[in-house]
């Protein structure tokens, strides 16, 4: 008999089958693929391919550069073959809000339209004129923001494009339907439009016909781990591949939050990129009054889980200013700034992070020099004092949202995790540990991808269990960084106190009443 075979009259169990897996994870700034290896215990990401994803500015629309974002895909899958060799399935998670529309053959009706454009500026508050603030909330139970996809609708709607439009995908929808010709939504990106029906588990018919979008627009809902579909020949041929994709946690920071290496607590989450997703994972949504009156928003996650949590402007304001100071030849180097702002006077100028001046591209030292003036602050003086004002202000806006986030879902945390980005900026996660009070983990940093990765992995058989046994691996092969809060907390209550009394600006044009 061979070795190991089952004795005759004895039923063989199989364990978890190692596999590759290819995660396409696409940020606001750039885009990767990633090749994922799951093997028993064992857990191994390996970058093959990294493009950058540059907004175009088009006659005053800001917009995205679709293909060369699939181009990017594409070379990345090619190289994962390259790579790997047989690579199991293929998923995709990017940001959320934004989408492509279709005609009635299914070719793209030009380029998607970046949310950061100004098309949507006023409309929020038109479109709450027809549907309270209220009843969005009570159905939708997301966060009010002008990026979201139903302010973007609104502000299209009689244009040409929305016309002849016959389908909307998001992001990654649209990706994975060029890849396989099949079009439906996934559910953690669809649940970020403002259209989705937190409650019910459905796109809203009855939100859509209020606001007068066609609801035959939005495709049959998937769930993260179902099959999306096959590549489609041509692309087999460009990237010798024939792996079937798989919907994912679509949504990056919906795979991100697979990957934080909560262990029996309460997962409290700091998905720190462009933007910082700050919040809790709960079991169901919190709907309440006061849980709008903070404008938080519930999310789906994987596994039926919500991500209760707020938007904060993140690392967007450390990006742009670092663009400003290359585009003036002054040093744009983060790494060398660091030491200089770790040094630099602590709450010298602090300013509201999600204030709305932020959310432009533009001069951003120069917009926070003008908050700072406008609050009676003397402006920071120096790069190091802007990257200083940057952190501190963004450690700020963290404690807000953990504190609110823990009074709002009734649930006390213990431990702050800190992923993606900015999990490696080792000032931001020691301000953090020092506002919040707590203890911050940091890492992994690329923790979209492995959620990405973790997700096709239990499809395809690699892996067994649930959320927590994903948190397991990530915890057993990635290396993670704990920060003890220092300092005299006091002091981290008298900034807050003090950021208080400025002008809400952020509020004044974000939170109707």
């Amino acid at each position: 008999m061979t070795e190991g075979a089952p004795r005759s009259g004895v039923v063989s169990h199989p364990g978890p089958r190692p596999a590759a897996v290819a995660a396409v994870d696409l940020g606001a700034s750039s885009g990767r693929v990633m090749v994922g290896r799951v093997d028993g215990e064992r857990l191994q990401l390996t970058e093959v391919n990294r493009f950058p994803n540059d907004p175009v500015l088009v006659r005053n629309s800001l917009q995205w550069d679709i293909l060369a974002i699939y181009r990017g895909v594409l070379d990345g899958l090619r190289a994962a073959g390259r790579e790997a060799g047989p690579v199991a399935s293929i998923g995709i998670d990017s940001w959320g809000v934004d989408y492509g529309l279709l005609d009635e053959s299914g070719a793209l009706i030009g380029n998607p339209i970046h949310y950061r454009d100004a098309r949507t500026t006023g409309v929020m508050e038109q479109v709450l004129a027809v549907v309270p603030p209220a009843e969005l909330y009570a159905m939708s139970g997301v966060q009010l923001l002008p990026i979201n996809t139903i302010f973007q609708l609104a502000a299209a709607s009689g244009s040409p494009a929305l016309l002849a439009a016959r389908t909307l995908l998001m992001i990654p929808d649209l990706l994975g339907y060029w890849l396989t010709g099949e079009i439906g939504a996934e559910l953690t990106n669809a649940s970020t439009t403002g259209l989705y029906d937190v409650r019910a588990g459905t796109w809203s018919g009855d939100l859509m016909a209020a606001l007068g979008i066609p609801g035959p627009l939005f495709p049959p809902l998937r769930r993260p781990g179902e099959p999306v579909g096959v590549l489609a020949a041509d692309v087999a041929n460009r990237t010798g591949l024939t792996a079937p994709v798989t919907a994912v946690g679509s949504h990056d920071t919906a795979s991100a939050v697979v990957s934080v290496p909560a262990e029996g607590e309460t997962c409290c989450y700091i998905s720190c990129g462009t933007w910082s997703l700050v919040g809790l994972e709960l079991p169901g949504p919190v709907l309440s009054e006061a849980s709008r009156g903070a404008n938080f928003t519930n999310e789906v996650g994987v596994d039926g889980t919500i991500r209760f949590l707020r938007n904060v402007m993140g690392l967007w304001l450390l990006q742009e200013s670092l663009r400003t100071w290359n585009d003036h030849g002054l040093p744009a180097d983060l790494a060398t700034l660091l030491p200089g702002a770790a040094r630099a006077p602590a709450f010298a100028a602090l300013v509201d992070a999600d204030d709305p001046v932020f959310l432009a591209p533009g001069d951003m030292p120069a917009r926070i020099a003008e908050r700072c003036a406008a609050t009676g602050q003397t402006p920071p003086e120096n790069q190091a004092a802007v990257v200083r004002c940057i952190l501190d202000s963004l450690a700020l806006a963290y404690r807000r949202a953990v504190q609110a986030a823990q009074e709002l879902s009734g649930r006390a945390v213990e431990t702050v995790h800190l992923v993606g980005g900015g999990s490696r900026n080792a000032v931001l996660c020691q301000l953090t540990a020092d506002a919040c009070g707590l203890p911050v983990v940091a890492g992994p940093v690329e923790a979209s991808a492995l959620g990405n990765v973790l997700v096709q992995a239990r499809a395809v058989g690699a892996l067994a269990g649930g959320l927590a046994e994903m948190r397991d691996l990530v915890r057993a092969n990635v290396v993670l960084i704990r920060y003890q809060p220092t300092g005299d907390r006091r002091q981290w209550d008298a900034a807050a106190r003090r950021l208080a009394g400025a002008p809400k600006a952020a509020l004044e044009g974000a939170l109707p009443a």
